[in-house]
């Protein structure tokens, strides 16, 4: 995620950290994965052997996934490379952006083993891919003008700049909910807008006339907020206002906090990016996946593993959150909070996750 008000995801190796619980990211990239690869190959045509190929993947976070995106891009311009039978195939300059907070050092460990795999699995006439790190927030300019072929991000746009102005009512939830006062997806709407307009434009100037952008996020499916779209988010609010009534937690802390995320309906998207006007929009697709005890417990009595699975989704629910739960509550009740969603999500049966791909073309 690489919002500029909002801290990154859990760094490191510990049991809630973002690299041990990136299921959900991954599954949806994998959903992902054939729209990526048409739009290279669509885009193959107009790349000479002699260019090095410049590929941007915004907010790629560190752990299992960060060079899953880069993988892509590379096995699809070398299965394209050898059916034109070239002699030789373009270099690859891949920058990998997130936030300063980002753990670069996990990532940079593991640009050897990447590239050494390349090597190995392409040959020495493939290639080489370049890695760079580029840190700074994607609501702000992060390359040169026209000097990208390729940007991609997933899971990372639908992430806002800021928590949305005049939402202070929004009480006993986290996020704009369907029973949520109607001002409230009013200001998220509006607020989206605003970041995925300003993000349309700065990357229309870093990249060159006819490059392409592939962008996934986490969509809803109904025009407004509905009780199919509230997943996680609902649970979360009920555990915090546990801590409220029990006296941890004060209720005009747990009033004032909102998470900074707007899941998009497929429409307001074609619609900011017609109105923005600096891409034609090529391919948009809902593409949804099962998140639910069937889909990550390998123990088939899923009944009494129903601890297990609210567990599990509670860690991956506090690898994103933690450290913006932290920064407003402080961590003292960070356990406890998690305690009681993993309760929660024990008794709920999963989700079906809304996500909507697009890929887009610059003008």
């Amino acid at each position: 995620m690489a919002a500029a008000s909002v801290p990154c995801m859990n760094s490191g190796d510990k049991e809630t950290s973002y690299g041990s619980w990136s299921l959900p990211q991954e599954m949806v990239l994998s959903k992902a994965r054939p729209i990526l690869e048409d739009t290279i190959k669509d885009m193959f045509s107009n790349v000479s052997s002699t260019d090095c190929i410049k590929v941007a993947d915004l907010g790629c976070s560190s752990g299992p996934n960060t060079f899953m995106a880069i993988s892509i891009v590379v096995d699809a311009f070398h299965e394209m490379c050898q059916q034109a039978q070239l002699k030789s195939s373009p270099e690859i300059q891949a920058f990998l952006n997130d936030l300063p907070e980002n753990d670069f050092n996990s990532v940079f460990r593991s640009v050897a083993s990447f590239t050494d795999r390349i090597k190995k699995e392409k040959g020495d006439k493939f290639g080489p891919c370049f890695v760079t790190g580029v840190p700074g927030s994607f609501y702000g300019r992060l390359f040169p003008n026209r000097s990208l072929h390729l940007v991609h991000s997933s899971y990372s746009v639908h992430w806002l700049s800021k928590v949305p102005d005049g939402i202070g009512n929004n009480k006993g939830y986290v996020y704009m909910a369907e029973s949520s006062p109607p001002n409230v997806f009013k200001a998220y709407s509006r607020q989206f807008k605003e970041d995925f307009s300003t993000f349309l434009k700065l990357r229309s100037q870093e990249m060159i006339p006819g490059g392409r952008m592939v962008l996934t996020f986490n969509g809803r499916s109904n025009l407004y907020p509905s009780k199919e779209d509230d997943d996680w988010k609902l649970q979360l609010a009920k555990s915090l206002y546990d801590l409220v009534a029990e006296g941890i937690v004060k209720e005009a802390d747990a009033d004032s906090f909102n998470i900074p995320l707007y899941a998009p309906y497929k429409g307001e998207l074609c619609e900011i990016i017609q109105k923005e006007g600096s891409f034609d929009l090529d391919k948009l697709e809902v593409v949804q996946i099962n998140w639910g005890p069937r889909d990550v417990l390998t123990n088939e009595d899923f009944e009494l593993d129903k601890y297990q699975w609210g567990q599990k989704t509670a860690n991956s629910v506090r690898a994103i959150t933690e450290p913006m739960l932290a920064r407003h509550f402080g961590e003292d009740i960070l356990d406890k909070l998690f305690r009681g969603l993993a309760k929660y999500e024990a008794e709920h049966p999963g989700y079906k996750l809304t996500s909507i791909v697009v890929s887009m073309k610059k003008k």
